[in-house]
């Protein structure tokens, strides 16, 4: 497969690289700085450029299958500006499937169904910026024509890979507290091998 990641060098992306090259994709990155990609490996494409320029995009989306994004927020607007821009150069492509790491806030709140965790009394954080980046791009996907899945982990810390964790659609499972980085960046991964969660959120944790 020709796989794009976004967000490479990130604690997830780059995971994710490391478990496509494992089984011999292809990949293409896109990636402001390419000194941070650490991997010589002829399956490797670096595209120098940033996910806010649509010009980089489309340079980077030739001849691409599926798009990984494992894009943080980092404070800004990255996510939610580049998301449309990403979209129009796989529609034009002609590239249907794209996988997303969100956040579990943005899966629906248990106590009150209506609203997202983040809107809740379910969410312990005192900042929303994150999860409203995140809930952008959930509507910004749910309005396109591809099919999509955005990976919801709760709390992300590094940890190990453990290999076993729960999943639920549209929300996360009961009780879960956190998922490491590892379990995140495979679970993520394996979806390219999935169409179980097409057009949905999937809250991961243990």
């Amino acid at each position: 497969m020709n796989i794009l990641i976004l967000g490479a060098t990130g604690r997830v992306g780059s995971q994710i690289l490391t478990h496509a090259l494992h089984d011999r994709h292809h990949v293409t990155v896109l990636v402001r700085t390419p000194e941070k990609i650490h991997i010589n490996s002829e399956n490797v494409t670096i595209v120098q450029g940033n996910a806010l320029n649509e010009t980089d995009i489309i340079r980077a989306m030739h001849g691409i299958d599926v798009v990984i994004s494992a894009l943080n927020t980092d404070g800004t607007t990255t996510l939610s500006e580049s998301l449309p821009l990403i979209i129009k150069s796989m529609e034009s492509e002609g590239i249907q499937r794209i996988i997303t790491v969100g956040t579990a806030g943005i899966l629906q709140s248990r106590t009150t169904p209506n609203i997202l965790r983040y809107q809740s009394s379910e969410s312990k954080r005192k900042s929303t910026r994150a999860a409203e980046e995140h809930h952008k791009v959930y509507d910004i996907l749910k309005q396109s024509s591809l099919d999509w899945t955005i990976v919801c982990p709760t709390y992300l810390p590094d940890g190990e890979r453990e290999g076993k964790y729960r999943i639920e659609r549209n929300v996360l499972p009961e009780g879960g507290m956190k998922i490491s980085v590892p379990d995140t960046a495979e679970f993520t991964y394996r979806q390219l091998e999935s169409n179980n969660y097409i057009h949905s959120r999937v809250g991961i944790a243990y």
